[in-house]
């Protein structure tokens, strides 16, 4: 039996459609779902299984998961074991491995893909030592790309899969040796526990200097004098003064004071201004043009995933951006001579030769991404349909011509003083036609002479300041993180989801949350290796010379290992300094503004029961507080309700959207103003005359009250329930429950 096994099931499925004589037979094995076919020509049938990416995880023994009896020093060099993920999975390939007389590995091509069928592989030789297996190599799953690919199978590179399986145990090894230590010192444990890693902490770092840097920026005073001109024919033009910017507000009031009524025109300048075509999408470009036109990085790569896997475009991890001679790039755009994209095709078509733009970037592993096949909007969702145009788009745009604009620079006399104005028309579309995401609106000014005069119908002098510099956007940071060589193609968006999901960054573009201030001001100070991007940079480069077959993998984790004790013990000699650092920090993450009563600070805090609310620290003496919902991780952001001086609130749950809670008071305020409009749809009920007759309250609880000397319902109204659930430990929820009972 020839077994072929692919990296998903939708793969599997599609690959075996393609090979097959006729419509394979779904057989299921181990509870999972496999596609076989019997070719004419072959003496024995074909099974063709899809597996769930990695099906087997690394992870230390079970002794070493006693975070508070275990050392972080002793994960560096503890053993790595290897447990399986997907249980069914690894039945199923046992037992089709044991009948197997052949083996073909049609994961994806790239360190990950590759580690993924050696994983695969060496469950199957456990149980059938001498089976015969070999590799195929494509970048689309289309009928040309997969046969194509099973006529000339090649080997199994070991030496990628080595480095992919190098990746898995530094990142293990570095991410919980260094959480572990952190974690603690800072007495953040449980779900709440702090993450540290190789690539993610340096690009955490990343964000939060440039949250300093904008909170270093001191805006400077400026002033802007802009006057409004009409020609013979009553059409209008804003003009600027010539100095953009004036300093000192002295000089704008100067040149208000002489402007005049009448303005000439003393020089026109035409010029032409071409841009260029833009070059083949590889993974950071797409994630950037994805990024602009509102997609987040890990929406944008699991659509693309999604897409590629269905067989509409080629493989979206890539860092190359020259199309390969292999692709027959004017039988590609045949493809699209009919349906939605016909018009464009045809263009192209109809010229004489087609010459691709070339990127910088050019590798041998997958061409740059582009449209596999042509799509129905109807096979695709909204989103979907949104991804595969870009990608087709762009494909047609670097074939196109450049695009041509007839730029004007004109310049105004107004009583002895400067004035400009700059137009641009678009005059030859060229690329900007097939791509048109992004592109600037054209600057229309009228047809205009030396010597000519306008009437002065307005003028007016704005005051503005300088602003900081911008915050990273996720298609940004993801260009930054290349350049400096954080992560992969495969890793960048993933690194980015992590920052997220752990409540280090939120909106975007990224802001980083007190804790993040926290962490990294500790690291930076005490450990500054962990940070900086050359350590992990150079570890990256190791992972390339393992992939070439340059070095051993074993020579390349040794090395780690030597990094990360250098790193704890630079750790270790200032513990007692990293834990204060820390838990200062992490104070001011919980504050959130002043007390309206007593003007102490207002923290995030937990009952005696573990219930969450914001109180005043200045209790027992001031009882102010708000409740807070029960789930998810809280973040304070910098926005401020002008109403109550509070910062505004966002809860984030894992596989949620954030939600942004806004200012706990406003929302109380809400929340109680809805529940007596509710209360009031209600018939009247009598209010209960002693405590015990109230519903829900037994004499149990009746004792727990009068010993919070609550005796009677006039006094369970007037209770803060908060501070009744902290001294009874009776929930705070059923305490307002009772309240509105008696009220």
């Amino acid at each position: 039996m020839h077994l072929i096994i692919a990296e998903k099931h939708i793969a599997a499925k599609r690959i075996a459609k393609i090979l097959a004589p006729k419509e394979p037979k779904q057989v299921r094995v181990s509870g999972m779902d496999t596609f076989e076919y019997k070719d004419p020509d072959a003496e024995d049938r074909t099974v063709v299984m899809g597996l769930s990416g990695h099906i087997v995880q690394l992870d230390f023994p079970k002794a070493y998961n006693n975070w508070q009896k275990v050392d972080a020093n002793e994960l560096i060099d503890a053993e790595v074991i290897t447990t399986p993920t997907h249980v069914k999975i690894v039945a199923a390939l046992r037992k089709l491995g044991k009948e197997a007389t052949h083996v073909t590995i049609a994961t994806d091509y790239d360190r990950e893909g590759e580690l993924i069928g050696v994983e695969a592989l060496n469950i199957i030789r456990k149980v059938n030592p001498d089976v015969e297996f070999d590799r195929v190599f494509y970048s689309a799953i289309t009928k040309t790309e997969i046969e194509g690919a099973f006529e000339n199978p090649a080997s199994i590179d070991f030496d990628l899969a080595d480095a992919g399986h190098s990746r898995q145990v530094i990142d293990l090894v570095w991410g919980a040796s260094l959480t572990r230590y952190l974690s603690i010192s800072a007495g953040r444990l449980g779900k709440l526990f702090l993450s540290v890693g190789r690539v993610q902490s340096p690009t955490l770092a990343l964000i939060v200097d440039k949250e300093k840097e904008r909170q270093a920026f001191v805006s400077k005073p400026y002033w802007e004098v802009n006057a409004i001109l009409k020609d013979s024919d009553d059409a209008m033009v804003n003009v600027q003064h010539k100095n953009s910017k004036f300093w000192e507000k002295e000089e704008a009031d100067a040149v208000m004071e002489v402007v005049g009524d009448k303005a000439s025109v003393s020089s026109v300048e035409s010029s032409k201004k071409i841009d260029k075509v833009p070059t083949p999408f590889n993974t950071t470009e797409f994630i950037g043009a994805a990024s602009s036109i509102g997609f987040t990085a890990s929406n944008a790569m699991r659509i693309a995933e999604s897409l590629y896997t269905n067989g509409f475009i080629s493989y979206p991890r890539t860092d190359n951006t020259v199309y390969p001679e292999s692709i027959d790039l004017r039988a590609q755009i045949e493809i699209f001579s009919k349906g939605p994209f016909r018009e464009y095709a045809q263009k192209l078509l109809a010229k004489d030769k087609l010459v691709p733009t070339r990127g910088k970037k050019q590798t041998t592993d997958h061409p740059p991404i582009y449209p596999a096949s042509l799509a129905k909007k109807s096979e695709l969702n909204e989103q979907e349909w949104k991804l595969y145009e870009l990608v087709v788009r762009r494909f047609f745009a670097t074939f196109a011509d450049e695009a041509e604009w007839e730029t004007m620079k004109v310049r105004f006399d107004i009583s002895g003083e400067e004035f400009k104005a700059n137009g641009a028309r678009l005059v030859q579309p060229g690329w900007r036609w097939y791509y048109p995401y992004n592109a600037p609106q054209d600057r229309l000014l009228p047809a205009l002479s030396e010597g000519d005069v306008l009437d002065v119908t307005g003028k007016e002098m704005l005051d503005k300041e300088t602003q900081p510099p911008g915050r990273y956007g996720q298609g940004r940071l993801i260009k930054l993180m290349e350049d400096l060589g954080l992560g992969t193609k495969a890793t960048r968006h993933e690194i980015i989801s992590k920052l997220y999901s752990r409540a280090y960054v939120h909106g975007n573009p990224l802001q980083p949350t007190k804790t993040s201030f926290a962490v990294i001001e500790a690291l930076e100070k005490y450990a500054p290796t962990i940070t900086k991007h050359d350590m992990t940079s150079q570890l990256e480069e190791d992972m390339n010379r393992i992939a070439e077959g340059n070095v051993k993998e074993e020579n390349v984790l040794n090395e780690s290992r030597k990094m990360l004790h250098e790193v704890l013990a630079e750790l270790a000699n200032n513990s007692e300094n990293i834990s204060e650092s820390l838990r200062a920090g992490l104070r001011e993450d919980k504050v959130i503004g002043e007390c309206p009563d007593c003007g102490s600070k207002l923290m995030v805090r937990r009952s005696k029961r573990g219930s969450r609310f914001i109180g005043c620290n200045g209790y027992p003496d001031c009882n102010f507080s708000l409740p807070l919902p029960k789930s998810g991780q809280i973040i304070v952001t910098e926005k401020v309700c002008e109403e109550h001086g509070i910062n505004h609130v966002k809860i984030i749950n894992p596989g949620k959207r954030p939600w942004d809670l806004g200012c706990p008071q406003c929302n109380f305020i809400e929340w109680k103003k809805t529940q007596e409009e509710e209360k009031a749809k209600q018939p009247k009920v009598p209010i209960p005359d002693k405590i015990t007759d109230v519903p829900g309250i037994g004499k149990v609880t009746a004792e727990k009250l009068k010993n919070a000397e609550i005796d009677t319902v006039d006094e369970l109204r007037q209770a803060n329930a908060i501070e009744l659930s902290k001294i009874t430990s009776l929930p705070a929820g059923k305490i307002m429950k009772w309240q509105e009972l008696v009220t």
